[in-house]
């Protein structure tokens, strides 16, 4: 039987980013308390969290004390060192789970597990030395692109090979990091949904929504996707048989390439996610509430869309046009609260909204 926590119990949130700014704004609006645990200082999460314990991932005593302060544990971001979690799970439960974490935290396994699944990616191939990576080339082809199996985000950890010639720099561009070449995948756009999964097993799904990337950061999401009403189905479904498969508790993000063969995937994310941050104004419950009632057992809420949005990411000099933003109708923007702007750096959203 499911047992849902108290109004008034304390989420713990590892990572105080604008994803864990957003989880914790959401948790208060359900009574919840917040505890973010963070290793730099005056995080955008701490500004909106009851408490913050600002110490470092190897730090064990933070942890013990961290973990016996919160009812229940989620997180922001995957790459959470191992001896972090295998001090945390004994202290309180984390959701999502650990297998969740090991196989997306790791871009061989997460690829192997999805095609034992029976999904479809793009074709990869294991690369460990230069050896390897001309076997690679000569089966999978070019373009492809290298990346580091681990830690890789918005664009970081990655090499394009046009032709053969730009091996020897791809390899070298990963820095020794054990890497993955993928082959290009013949797509017309990428979408993503976004789904979340109780821990009694509901699975509820919001509508895909399209993404453009620029650089490799997104730039856009848009709902509705342009899908026909097969493929949108099939993008849920394949969501859900992930989230099932792994047991799932929580929110996630799955994100697929839309080719005249079928939907591929192009990767997983555990956690909440930024093509997500439509339903903040597109939908009555939000990707964020969604996922502090999944881990704190609760009922999944209503995730129809009731309107139209288009999720525009402000990044770096993006933050110049926030005047004007404010005075347009039908804009609602969501700043993180993060004092330097940098080329590059995510600072905030905007969604413009489309009303039915």
């Amino acid at each position: 039987m499911t047992v849902s926590l108290p109004i008034g119990s304390t989420i713990g949130i590892i990572g105080g980013g604008q994803l864990g700014r957003m989880l914790s704004v959401a948790a208060s609006r359900l009574g919840f308390r917040c505890h973010v645990y963070e290793p730099g200082a005056t995080p955008p999460a701490g500004q909106v969290a009851d408490q913050v314990t600002t110490a470092a991932y190897d730090d064990e005593d933070a942890l013990r004390a961290f973990g016996g302060s919160v009812d229940v544990i989620t997180y922001e971001f995957e790459n959470i060192p191992t001896a972090a979690l295998d001090i945390l799970q004994n202290l309180a439960p984390i959701h999502p789970g650990r297998e969740a974490l090991r196989v997306s935290q790791d871009r061989l396994t997460e690829k192997a597990f999805l095609q034992e699944l029976g999904l479809t990616t793009a074709p990869y191939a294991d690369i460990t030395d230069a050896q390897s990576l001309d076997a690679a080339l000569a089966e999978i082809g070019t373009p492809s692109i290298l990346k580091t199996r681990r830690f890789g985000y918005d664009g970081k950890g990655q090499a394009r090979i046009m032709t053969p010639d730009d091996a020897t720099q791809a390899l070298a561009d990963m820095q020794g990091a054990p890497a993955i070449l993928e082959g290009f995948v013949d797509f017309s756009h990428e979408v993503s949904v976004i789904a979340a999964r109780s821990v009694d097993g509901a699975v509820s799904a919001f509508d895909p929504g399209e993404n453009v990337h620029s650089d490799g950061i997104l730039r856009t999401t848009t709902v509705p996707a342009r899908l026909t009403p097969g493929q949108r189905t099939d993008a849920v479904l394949i969501a859900a048989r992930i989230a099932n498969a792994l047991n799932y508790v929580g929110v996630m993000g799955v994100e697929l390439f839309v080719t005249p063969k079928g939907l591929i995937v192009n990767e997983i994310a555990p956690r909440v996610h930024n093509s997500g941050h439509w339903t903040q104004n597109g939908c009555a419950v939000d990707q964020f509430e969604q996922h502090i009632r999944a881990i704190a057992g609760w009922p999944l809420g209503d995730g129809q869309r009731h309107a139209d949005v288009v999720m525009e990411n402000l990044i770096g000099a993006d933050m110049d046009r926030v005047p004007e933003l404010a005075k347009t109708p039908d804009c609602a923007l969501h700043l993180y609260g993060k004092a330097d702007t940098k080329p590059g750096r995510k600072m905030g959203h905007v969604n413009h909204i489309k009303r039915a």
